[in-house]
C-alpha cells in the first residue's frame, strides 16, 4: 500500500533588486513575477520605478522548468521559466510560497533597519494568485497590493479572506488587449470584492498581457 508523506528541507532561492536595501530604503516593492518568467527578465520590465529610496524586489519562483521540448535530445540550449505552482501537493506547495515570501520580507526588512519602508505588493499574471495567498496568511500588511494581469485568486475571495485589504489600497490593471484577463472581468472581481467593503482602483493601459511603463509610474506616485 501507497503511504504519502512530507519533509520541509532547506532550499536555496533566488531573487533580484533594483536598488540595495539600507537605513536609507523608504519604499520596498516584491514583485512576484508570472508564468514561466524569470525574476531577472520580469524585473528588467520594471526599471521605470527606479529611484531613491526605493526598493524593488523580485523573487523567483521555486520550481523552474524548461519552457520548450529538447530538440535532439538536450536541453542545452532550450529557455528556462519558473513556476509558483501547479495543482499536485498544492496545500504544500502554498505552504511554502508563504514561507519564502516571509522569510525574504523579514530578510529586506532587516536590511533596510533602522528604516521602516512602506511595503508594496505586485503580482503579475500567476504571481497575482501567490501574492494574495501569502498576504492572506502573513504577519506583513502591505499599504498598496497590485494585481495586475490578474484577479484575487476563488479560494481567497470565497473565504472572505481580505481583511488584509482593510487598510490597503488595491488596484486591479490589466491591458486592453489582455489575453487572459479582460477588462470586464477585473470590473467583475472589483464589484465583489467592493461588496466585502473595500475599495477597488481599475486600471488599464493600450496593450496586451505585459507591464506598462506609464502605468507603473502613476501608481507609484499615487501616496
Amino acid at each position: 500500500m501507497l503511504h504519502e508523506h512530507h519533509i520541509t528541507v532547506p532550499r536555496t532561492a533566488r531573487y533580484h533588486t533594483i536598488g540595495s536595501p539600507g537605513p536609507g530604503t523608504t519604499d520596498l516593492w516584491i514583485a512576484c513575477h508570472g508564468y514561466g518568467q524569470l525574476a531577472a527578465d520580469f524585473l528588467s520590465k520594471m526599471q521605470a520605478l527606479e529611484g531613491e529610496g526605493r526598493l524593488v524586489v523580485a523573487p523567483e519562483a521555486l520550481s523552474r522548468y524548461y519552457l520548450e521540448h529538447a530538440r535532439g535530445g538536450s536541453h542545452a540550449s532550450s529557455p528556462v521559466g519558473a513556476t509558483w505552482m501547479t495543482r499536485e501537493d498544492r496545500e504544500a506547495e502554498i505552504a511554502d510560497q508563504i514561507a519564502y515570501l516571509d522569510r525574504l520580507t523579514e530578510h529586506l526588512t532587516i536590511a533596510s533597519a533602522p528604516a521602516r519602508p512602506s511595503l508594496t505588493v505586485l503580482g503579475f499574471s500567476q504571481g497575482v494568485a501567490t501574492m494574495c495567498r501569502w498576504l492572506t496568511h502573513s504577519k506583513y500588511r502591505a499599504t498598496r497590493v497590485i494585481c495586475w494581469g490578474g484577479v484575487p485568486p476563488d479560494d481567497v475571495l470565497r473565504g472572505h479572506q481580505m481583511g488584509w485589504l482593510r487598510h490597503a489600497r488595491l488596484y486591479i490593471v490589466t491591458g486592453s488587449r489582455d489575453e487572459y484577463t479582460s477588462t470586464d472581468r477585473a470590473a467583475e472581481a472589483a464589484r465583489g470584492i467592493g461588496a466585502l467593503g473595500i475599495e477597488v482602483r481599475l486600471e488599464s493601459f493600450t496593450g496586451g498581457h505585459r507591464l506598462d511603463d506609464e502605468t507603473l509610474r502613476r501608481i507609484a506616485a499615487d501616496q
